[in-house]
């Protein structure tokens, strides 16, 4: 008999496939899952299986308070920070958690990457921040858990529209990146990683401020999205 949510499985599996060909994980070091808002469900790829030996039937069918309701394998040891997300960021259809070098470097440092480009304009609108540290309390109690509730708590006291802004460093820990599929939540990892990498390279460079100019950031984000924008054919895409 078949299982559920098929077709979201299929997709999972492929945007979790893209993770090492986009050079974003190393080993298992990674996850991404998507979300059925009608039912109510969403599905992640399950814990420590190596990517050459994953398949779309491994895909974990989870609800959104957490309970696995279908799945041989067990989650994503991060499947309750993804739980947080859909259940607090009401417009996401798909989250990823990857453990790549130049956004972890951010944010085991701490810094926020600032748009100081055009490259980092046309997918986020204002800084990518770094989290509040999680407290001994949150770590020890439900860790998972508290790094979801951790990530809307830094969005909503820092005034971030999630939309605008589709990823967060949470502090010492690395990047989660979200979209509207599992697909472009992938692309959006692979953005941000590349973005941060330029931000080294760039403040390595000058000490001087080079925070792109509001006007610039708005051209560039307002270009791809939103009511007036006209890049592409269908006013979207991660190209020139």
């Amino acid at each position: 008999m078949d299982g559920m949510l098929e077709e979201l499985k299929q997709q999972v599996y492929e945007a979790n496939m893209r993770l090492p060909e986009l050079g974003l994980v190393t080993f298992t070091w990674g996850n991404v899952s998507g979300i059925d808002r009608d039912a109510g469900l969403f599905v992640i790829k399950p814990s420590g299986v190596a990517y050459e030996k994953l398949t779309p039937e491994d895909m974990v069918v989870v609800d959104l308070q957490g309970k696995v309701v279908e799945g041989k394998l067990n989650p994503s040891s991060d499947t309750l920070t993804h739980m947080v997300l859909y259940n607090e960021f009401p417009h996401i259809g798909g989250v990823v958690h990857a453990h790549s070098p130049w956004a972890v470097s951010f944010a085991e440092a701490g810094v926020d990457i600032e748009p100081l480009g055009t490259t980092h304009a046309d997918t986020f609108y204002g800084a990518v921040p770094v989290s509040d540290a999680l407290t001994r309390e949150e770590i020890e109690s439900a860790y998972e858990e508290n790094t979801g509730r951790v990530i809307v708590r830094t969005f909503r006291e820092r005034g971030i529209d999630s939309d605008a802004v589709p990823g967060v460093l949470v502090n010492q820990h690395g990047p989660f990146t979200w979209g509207p599929t599992p697909g472009k939540a992938v692309e959006t990892a692979k953005i941000l990683e590349v973005v941060a990498e330029m931000n080294y390279h760039a403040l390595q460079l000058t000490r001087g401020a080079c925070r792109v100019p509001q006007y610039l950031l708005d051209k560039h984000y307002y270009r791809k999205h939103g009511a007036n924008a006209y890049y592409g054919q269908g006013h979207a895409g991660t190209g020139k």
